[in-house]
C-alpha cells in the first residue's frame, strides 16, 4: 500500500525523456497563441477579426475560467487534501473548502476596501461614479463600461481665465485611476490562472501517465489562454499602458512550459503525490479556485449579463448567444477534467 501511495519524497517518472522536453514548447505555442491572438488581433489594424469573434472569445471565456475554479482546482485541492498520505486531522476538516472560501471573501474585502478609498478620492475632486460598479474603476477584470460622471460646471464661479472647457479637463488624471483598477482586477485573475498552470506543469512533467496528459494539456492551455487573452483584450488604456495586456498574454503562456522545466530539473527528487506536494499544491489550488469563483461570476458574469445594460434591454437572440458561448466554455473545459 505504501509502495503504491508512494508518500516519501521520491521522484516522478522518468521515461519518454525527449517528449517531456517537447512538451515544454508545445505548450509554449499553444497557451502563448490561445493569450496573444485576442490581445493583438484587438491592437493591430492589418489582422482584422470581425466583432462577433470577439463577442465569442469573451464569453466562452468566461465559461473557461469558472469551470477552471470548480473543476481544475477545487476538485484536486479536495482531492490532494484528502489524501491518505496525510495525517488523519487533514480528514477531520474540509480545509480545501475553507482556503477557498477565506480567498474569495480575501479577494471582495479588498475590492471593497479600494472602491470606497477610490470613490472617496474621487468624490473630492468632484468625478464620480454609480455604486452598481458599471464604471471605471470598479468594472475591473474586463474594463470599464462608461465614463467618470463629473457634474456640470458652474460657469458663474470660474475665474477670469479660466473656460468650462478647461473645467472640465482638469480630471484628466483619473483615467490613470482607471488603469489602474483594471490592471488590478485583471492581476488577481491571472494570479489565479497562473499559480494553477505552474503547478499542471511541474505535475506533467514528472506524471507516469503523461501522453495522455500531455495531449489533454494543450487543449486545456490554449482555451484557458484563450479566456485569458480575451479579458486582456478588452482592457481600455492610456497609450502609456498598451503593454500591460501583451505582458500579461506573456506571462500566462510562460508559466506552464516553466513548471515543466523546473519538474523536469526535480524529476528525481519530486514526487507529486508526497506529502509536502498535497499539502502545498492543495491549499495553493483552493486558494486559486476562490479567486477565479469571485472573478467569474462578480467581475466577469454578473457585469457581462445582470449589469449590463446592453444585455439586459437588448435582443433575446444576442442573450441567448452569449449564454451558449459561455455554456459551451464550461462545458469543454469541465469535459477536460476528465483527464487532467
Amino acid at each position: 500500500m505504501s509502495e503504491e501511495l508512494n508518500c516519501g519524497s521520491g521522484g516522478g517518472a522518468d521515461d519518454l525523456r525527449g517528449l517531456r522536453i517537447a512538451s515544454i514548447f508545445v505548450i509554449l505555442v499553444g497557451s502563448s497563441c490561445g493569450a496573444l491572438f485576442p490581445v493583438l488581433a484587438k491592437r493591430t489594424s492589418w489582422l482584422r477579426v470581425p466583432t462577433a469573434v470577439f463577442d465569442f472569445a469573451k464569453y466562452f471565456g468566461s465559461g473557461v475560467i469558472i469551470a477552471t475554479a470548480f473543476i481544475h482546482l477545487l476538485g484536486p485541492a479536495l482531492e490532494e487534501l484528502e489524501s491518505p498520505c496525510l495525517a488523519a486531522a487533514w480528514s477531520d476538516y474540509p480545509y480545501a473548502l475553507a482556503f477557498c472560501l477565506l480567498s474569495a471573501l480575501m479577494i471582495f474585502i479588498v475590492e471593497v476596501i479600494a472602491f470606497r478609498w477610490g470613490s472617496r478620492k474621487l468624490a473630492k475632486l468632484g468625478v464620480y461614479y454609480d455604486t452598481h460598479g458599471h464604471k471605471v474603476g470598479s468594472h475591473a477584470a474586463h474594463g470599464p463600461e462608461g465614463d467618470f460622471e463629473q457634474p456640470a460646471p458652474d460657469t458663474t464661479t470660474h475665474s477670469k481665465g479660466e473656460s468650462s472647457t478647461d473645467i472640465e479637463k482638469q480630471p484628466s488624471w483619473t483615467i490613470d485611476d482607471s488603469a489602474l483598477a483594471q490592471i488590478v482586477g485583471v492581476a488577481i485573475l491571472e494570479f489565479g490562472v497562473t499559480l494553477h498552470s505552474l503547478l499542471i506543469g511541474l505535475t506533467l512533467a514528472v506524471s507516469p501517465e503523461f501522453k495522455v496528459l500531455f495531449v489533454v494539456l494543450v487543449f486545456h492551455q490554449t482555451f484557458e489562454g484563450l479566456g485569458i487573452g480575451s479579458r486582456l483584450a478588452f482592457m481600455r488604456l492610456p497609450e502609456g499602458y498598451n503593454w500591460v495586456p501583451i505582458a500579461g498574454a506573456v506571462l500566462y503562456g510562460l508559466t506552464t512550459p516553466l513548471g515543466i522545466a523546473v519538474g523536469l530539473g526535480v524529476r528525481d527528487t519530486y514526487n507529486p503525490g508526497s506529502t509536502t506536494a498535497s499539502i502545498v499544491s492543495g491549499v495553493l489550488d483552493a486558494l486559486s479556485a476562490g479567486i477565479l469563483m469571485y472573478t467569474g461570476f462578480v467581475e466577469l458574469l454578473a457585469h457581462e449579463f445582470l449589469f449590463n445594460k446592453e444585455m439586459m434591454n437588448g435582443s433575446n437572440g444576442k442573450l441567448i448567444y452569449a449564454l451558449t458561448c459561455m455554456l459551451l466554455g464550461t462545458g469543454l473545459m469541465a469535459l477536460l477534467g476528465r483527464w487532467a
